[in-house]
This record gives structure tokens, C-alpha cells and sequence, in this order.
């Protein structure tokens, strides 16, 4: 049945070849007709949705809905890298802050920074990283940015979401890409130094992940202000919540929908989405008490305003910018949604490959350090091989925005998946720690974040509507190389000019989908039919390429199956759409990791870490288009058709196995180069009795009483040695099997792994807390 399917199909697809080669005929037999059935097809889309579709540029994943990736372009691109001056900042700065900052006291405590912190990120341009220097700030590159907020989250949350969503989307990346002259020369100064907190206030109760359906109205009117009379402007009428930095906000930025009832500024009385900027102690203005998100006390909170009157000036941009509100907010998100929560997701997972490492090398049970059993050893390399991954998105993507990109899809995709790889992550880090992690105190190193996690799973794009609507739904119009071009022509009020584009557009997608459609039929028969590969790659990599080229022809042709076949009721299949973003947001993945890995030189010792991340998104890329194929809404002829072109060997990927499980928890487990470049840019702390610094300690002696701990047991098995504990130590020294100084040495290996697993204990009412330390000092009998 599938061989006179599939000539059936060949047949159809010379006939379509045919007439393609006779323009006359092309054009208006099978244009026209595609024409009005592709009108049928289109799904309504609403002013807003056309303007977050036509926000931000296309970059590489424009390569992957290609079908044929240019590799030898990806890696061309420039390793990105910082300067000195932003490196001077990372290790001055930066460090001197993470140094001040103790997330216990913080959160527990004061519930809030401390005031010398507030006063040192005013002092130090904390706040003012993408504001360029002849505004006060500091000018510095995407990468710079990512990595103070990458480093500073594996310290503090509170701290990074503080530094971050200033540098974020907000009033300083709104008015350097739209404000006027004006606006600029007056807030960003103060902006850069500390002198305005920002803040800026989209979401509403009413208005969530519809943030385009802004209930809070301005009408433009005349009133008096500050002493004039007759003043042009809007007087408003919100309600916000959820507002990062509102309660302290000197600055607040404002979505709302504008309407000139009276025609004051032209013939349009709905002018649209229109964004303003308002100092927070304008009459009329409440700020609210503020929010407490699950443990996190980075200040949050709601601000409403009753009868705010302003002047038309405070529209950020000006009256040109009347209206363009959405536009503007979704071209400055591709940016920033590219940088802040990727990097405090990465922060987040550094600080559990770095801890569970040690943890799992200082822990032992049954005679054995817990990082050594299978059950432990599969999570070690889920956290290891998930923050490589996430690492390379996070530089290759930060790079992107250096190049000048707003990647908006990408911005979905590496918000989406590293913030749930860091969920991953620390989950993860939590079941290694057992029940140090989870009771809660100055000593825990994880739980906060652990806590927190769930913020960043939900803002910026709630990543259930970001993975099941956005990826693939605004990746399928903006990536694809016809599809907007044939929207745009279908929408043409010009019919001569309609048919022209859209007949131009059509055959180069025929002709495009005919290469996709054999390309993956071939490809999915033998890789080795793949020749574009780029130059110079490792030996073991080149199967990855050519694995990610015929996926992406794969991916390509399914895509174009179902908007053909599903049209615009593709958006209200979320499962389908979701699993189709789920492919393109792997290809992006490996992609970025494979360039990693070449950027660094090709590390030896990183291998293990390549080899099961690329393996393992390999594996979900096939377990999605497999997934996709059995629940597409077709015939089981056209569903059988498509499973053949796409898989026509069955399903051939295979997740990492345990033996590379294996060597990738002996790499964390194991101080080394690649243990060090893995969690490279994360703070470790030089105070001797911070719990960190104490682990690595604990580590480092760890490794070091590892051979003398294992005479030990073999003397034993042997029964050279007959007693237990303290004795056995003795009588092998008695014996000569170990030294005054291997003895010394132990016994600092028993106090530092007793403070380790040591947890915080409280008094009754928990207000007054026991350290560890103390504790395991009084327990060991050593002051």
C-alpha cells in the first residue's frame, strides 16, 4: 500500500512540476485557485498579533526553517567575548557585590536588600548596563549583561531580579529605541545613577498572557497642569499588579489604550496601545502593598492610578509614537526576554552542577560518596549535560543581540526551555542534597532558588502559552522563507499585484516543499547523503550536523503539511503547534551547543558533556515528530505517508546511555578543567565559613583522603585490620598503613563532611537559629 501511495504522490508531484514550467498556465490556473483557497485558509489576526508577529528581526532559526542549514555560516559567526573593561566590572564590581550579599538574611530577615546593597548598585551603574556612556552608564555589550545577572542569580535572587529588570524591558531600553531627544538627555542620566528607580506596569488582573486586551484607558483631553491651563494631554485610568520594582519605583512606565474622543490629535478615535512615562508621585497615583512571590522579596507589587491627568509629552517617543505601544514593547522584549531569564536560569543550574558535584563527593552512605550510585550518577549528568546546553543558548543567543538581532522567536525558545531545564536542574539538585536540601536556613545553599523557581517559569511569557503558541506560531510566519511572503500578498488589496506576489512566492514554495519532500524521504534513508558539512569540526561531531540537517528538512516538510492542511486552525492546536516548536526549539539547541563547543577549541574533556546534551535533544526532536505524526488530524494513507518520508528506517535515535551518564557525573564529581568550565561565571565565595566555600573545602579533602579512605577498606577486607571508627584509624597507624599526616587529614575530612551535612536547627519559634558549624565543632570535640 505505502509503494502506490508513494507513486501516486511522485506522479501528482510531476504534473505539479510540469505546469509549474509554463508561467501562463501557472499563474492563473494554479495561483488563482491557491490563491482564494489560501484567503480561506488565513486565520484572523488581530492588530496586536500582527505587531508582535512583525516585531524583531530572523537569524539563525530563518537557517533551520530552511531545510538545509548553512553551517559553515553558523560557525563563522564571532565567538562573542567581553572587553576588558566589562571583565574589570565582572570581577571588581560584581564580585565585591555577590560578597555583600546573604540570601537568608535577606529573605528571611529583612525581607528585603539591605540599604549599603540599594546604595551600591546606585554607585556602581547597576542599574544603568545597556545605558550607553554619554549618558552616565556603562555601554556594556548583550554578553556583558548576561553575565553580571548570571552571576549575580548564582548568589541571589533577589539581587538579580533587583539588577535585572532595569537592564531589562523597561523605561531605559524603551527610551533608548524610542524616546525623544528630550526624554533621553533628562531620564537616562538619572536612570544611570540610581537617581530614578524604574519600574514598568503591563500586566493587569484582567490582563495576563492577553496582555494585548489592556482594559486601563487614557483619553486625551485638555486641563490644567502645573499651573497652566488648557494643557494637551491623557488622563488615565489603570489597575497593574505583578510589578517588578513597584513599590520602590521613582519612574513608573505605563501600557495603557489610548481613544481621542474628540478628534484632538487626528480623525481616529481608538488609537491603540500607547506607552508613557510617569513619575510615581503624579497626583492621582497609589502605590500598592507589595507581593510576596514564594519566598522571593525582590520588591513586586500592584500600582493603580485614578484620574492621572499628563501631559501629551510623557508618551515615550512623543506624539509619533502615539499608539505604537505594542510594536515598541514586543521589539524590546525580542531583546531583553533574549538575555535576563536565560541568564538567571543558567545561574541557577551552575550553582547545582557546582554543589550537587561536591555535595554528591562529600556525602557518603553504605561506605560510598553518593555521587558514586547509578540512581545519583543519572541525575549528576541530567544537571551537568542541561546546564552545558543551556550555557551555549545563553552565549550563542546574547551573541546574536550583539550582532545586532531582536530574535524574537529565539527569545521565546531559549526563555521557554532554559527556564525548564533550570527547573530540571535544581529539582535535581534538590533529590541529590536529600534532606539537607530541604530544610531551610543560613546554611542552605539551594532552597530559595529552588523556591523562586516558579517566578521565571511564569513571567515575561507564561511558558505554557510561550511553548504551545508562540515558537512555533510566529516562528512558522516570520522563519519560513514563503509563508510571509504569501500572507502578505494574500492581504493585498491590489488584485493584479496580489496574483503577481503571491503566484511568485507560491512556486518557489512548491518548488521548496518538492526538495523538502524527497530531501527527508533520502536523508532519513542514509545521513551520509548530507554532503553540507561544515569544515574543521571534530571527527565525533560530524554525524550531529548532519542528524540536525535532516531533521530540519524533516521539520520543514511537517510544517508545511500542516498549515496546508490545518490553516489558521493550526493556532487552536496547541498540541501540534507545540510539538513542531518543540523541534525547532532542539535544532536552535544543539546548534548553539555545537558552536560552543567549537568556540572553545574543541575541549577534549567537554565531550562527554556534547555528546549526551546533543544526544539527549536529538532523542526529544525524534520523540516530537513522532509524537506530532500520531496525533495529526489526517487520513491514516496521508498520516502513513508522511511517517515513511520522515522516518522511513523507524525511530533510530537513542537517549545518552548510562555508560555516558557515567563518565559525566565523574566529571562533576571530579575537580578539573572541565568542572571548572562548566560552571565558569558563577560567584564562589572566598569567606572560609560561607556553606559554599566550606563544600569546596570539604571536596578538595574529599578527594584527597579518597586513596587513603580506600587502604583503608582494603586492609580491612583483608583483615589486616579488625577494628572500627577511631580504633581502625589507630591500629593502621600503629601498623604503618597510613601517616601521622594521612591521620591529620582524616580528621579534618570528618569535621568538614559533618559541617556539610550538618542542616540549621531553631529554637521553638523559630526565630533564633543554631549555625552547623557551631554545632559539628561542638560534636567533633574541635574549637
Amino acid at each position: 500500500m505505502f509503494e502506490f501511495v508513494l507513486l501516486l504522490f511522485v506522479i501528482l508531484l510531476i504534473l505539479v512540476v510540469a505546469l509549474l514550467g509554463i508561467p501562463f498556465l501557472r499563474r492563473n490556473i494554479i495561483s488563482r485557485l491557491a490563491l482564494r483557497f489560501f484567503r480561506k485558509l488565513l486565520p484572523q489576526i488581530s492588530q496586536t498579533e500582527q505587531e508582535a508577529l512583525d516585531a524583531g528581526t530572523v537569524w539563525w532559526e530563518g537557517e533551520l526553517f530552511s531545510g538545509k542549514p548553512d553551517w559553515n555560516k553558523l560557525l563563522a559567526y564571532p565567538k562573542p567575548t567581553l572587553t576588558t573593561a566589562e571583565q574589570a566590572f565582572l570581577d571588581g564590581p560584581v564580585e565585591q557585590l555577590c560578597a555583600m550579599l546573604d540570601e537568608w538574611h535577606i529573605t528571611h530577615e529583612r525581607h528585603d536588600l539591605p540599604p549599603e546593597v540599594w546604595q551600591f548598585i546606585r554607585d556602581n551603574h547597576f542599574f544603568a548596563l545597556i545605558i550607553p556612556k554619554e549618558y552616565g552608564g556603562l555601554g556594556f555589550s548583550a554578553l556583558a549583561h548576561s553575565e553580571v545577572v548570571m552571576k549575580i542569580s548564582s548568589r541571589s535572587n533577589t539581587a538579580a531580579v533587583t539588577v535585572m529588570v532595569p537592564n531589562s524591558l523597561g523605561p531605559a531600553e524603551l527610551l533608548l529605541s524610542y524616546g525623544t531627544e528630550e526624554q533621553k538627555n533628562y531620564y537616562l542620566p538619572r536612570l544611570a545613577n540610581g537617581t530614578e528607580i524604574p519600574c514598568f506596569a503591563l500586566t493587569g488582573p484582567e490582563a495576563g498572557s492577553d496582555a494585548g486586551s489592556i482594559p486601563d484607558v487614557g483619553i486625551v483631553c485638555h486641563a490644567e497642569f502645573n499651573g497652566k491651563p488648557d494643557v494637551l494631554g491623557i488622563r488615565i485610568n489603570w489597575e497593574k499588579r505583578y510589578i517588578t520594582l513597584g513599590p520602590v519605583a521613582t519612574l513608573l512606565g505605563l501600557a495603557f489604550r489610548l481613544h481621542d474622543p474628540d478628534s484632538l490629535l487626528g480623525d481616529e478615535p481608538d488609537l491603540g496601545i500607547t506607552l508613557a512615562l510617569i513619575p510615581t508621585d503624579t497626583p492621582g497615583i497609589s502605590i500598592g502593598r507589595r507581593h510576596f512571590p514564594l519566598n522571593g522579596v525582590f520588591q513586586n507589587g500592584p500600582n493603580s492610578g485614578k484620574d492621572v491627568f499628563i501631559p501629551i509629552d510623557w508618551i515615550i517617543g512623543g506624539k509619533d509614537k502615539v499608539g505604537q505601544g505594542w510594536r515598541m514593547l514586543m521589539n524590546s522584549l525580542s531583546t531583553g526576554r533574549s538575555i535576563s531569564l536565560p541568564a538567571t536560569s543558567v545561574g541557577a543550574a551552575k550553582l547545582s552542577a557546582w554543589s550537587s558535584g561536591a555535595y554528591g563527593r562529600v556525602r557518603v552512605q553504605f561506605r560510598l560518596p553518593i555521587g558514586y550510585f547509578e540512581g545519583v550518577e543519572e541525575a549528576l549528568a541530567r544537571i551537568a549535560g542541561n546546564t552545558y546546553m543551556m550555557d551555549a543558548a545563553r552565549i550563542m543567543t546574547a551573541g546574536a543581540v550583539d550582532l545586532g538581532e531582536e530574535p524574537s522567536v529565539i527569545s521565546a525558545i531559549v526563555k521557554y526551555h532554559l527556564t525548564e531545564r533550570s527547573r530540571q536542574a535544581i529539582d535535581d539538585a534538590m533529590d541529590i542534597h536529600g534532606g539537607k536540601g530541604i530544610c531551610l536556613g543560613p546554611s542552605n545553599y539551594l532552597a530559595r532558588t529552588y523556591q523562586q523557581t516558579p517566578v521565571g517559569i511564569t513571567v515575561e511569557g507564561a511558558n505554557i502559552l510561550t511553548r504551545n503558541m508562540i515558537i512555533f506560531g510566529q516562528g512558522a510566519i516570520r522563519a519560513h522563507p514563503f509563508t510571509l511572503q504569501e500572507i502578505s500578498a494574500a492581504w493585498d488589496e491590489d488584485q493584479k499585484r496580489s496574483l503577481q506576489a503571491f503566484d511568485k512566492a507560491l512556486t518557489g514554495h512548491a518548488l521548496f516543499a518538492i526538495r523538502n519532500t524527497f530531501c527527508s524521504f533520502a536523508f532519513g534513508i542514509s545521513q551520509r547523503l548530507i554532503k553540507a558539512i561544515p569544515a574543521n569540526v571534530a571527527g565525533e561531531t560530524v554525524d550531529y550536523y548532519r542528524q540536525l540537517t535532516r531533521f530540519s528538512t524533516s521539520f520543514v516538510l511537517l510544517a508545511d503539511v500542516a498549515l496546508l492542511k490545518l490553516g489558521g486552525s493550526l493556532k487552536r492546536r496547541e498540541r501540534l503547534s507545540a510539538r513542531l516548536g518543540d523541534v525547532l526549539s532542539q535544532l536552535y539547541l544543539c546548534s548553539a551547543t555545537l558552536k560552543h563547543f567549537e568556540d572553545d577549541g574543541q575541549p577534549a574533556a567537554d565531550l562527554p558533556l556534547l555528546h549526551w546534551s546533543v544526544q539527549d535533544a536529538l532523542y526529544h526532536t525524534q520523540q516530537a515528530l513522532h509524537e506530532f505524526l500520531l496525533n495529526f488530524p489526517a487520513g491514516r494513507m496521508l498520516r502513513g505517508l508522511l511517517r515513511l518520508l520522515v522516518f522511513p528506517r523507524g525511530l533510530r535515535c537513542q537517549p545518552p546511555s548510562d555508560a555516558l551518564s557515567h563518565k559525566i557525573a565523574r566529571l562533576i564529581l571530579t575537580p578539573g578543567e572541565a568542572r571548572d568550565r562548566l560552571t565558569t561565571g558563577m560567584y564562589l565565595p572566598t569567606d572560609p565559613d560561607d556553606p559554599l566555600a566550606l563544600l569546596q573545602q570539604a571536596m578538595t579533602c574529599a578527594v584527597a583522603c579518597e586513596p587513603i579512605e580506600a587502604r583503608l577498606r582494603q586492609a580491612a577486607k583483608d583483615k589486616t585490620l579488625t577494628a572500627h571508627g577511631e580504633e581502625q584509624i589507630q591500629q593502621a597507624l600503629a601498623q604503618g598503613i597510613i601517616t601521622d599526616e594521612e591521620v591529620a587529614l582524616l580528621a579534618k575530612m570528618k569535621i568538614l563532611r559533618h559541617r556539610v551535612v550538618m542542616v540549621d536547627d531553631f529554637s521553638p519559634d523559630l526565630q533564633h537559629v543554631n549555625n552547623p558549624g557551631e554545632e559539628a565543632s561542638i560534636h567533633t570535640g574541635n574549637n
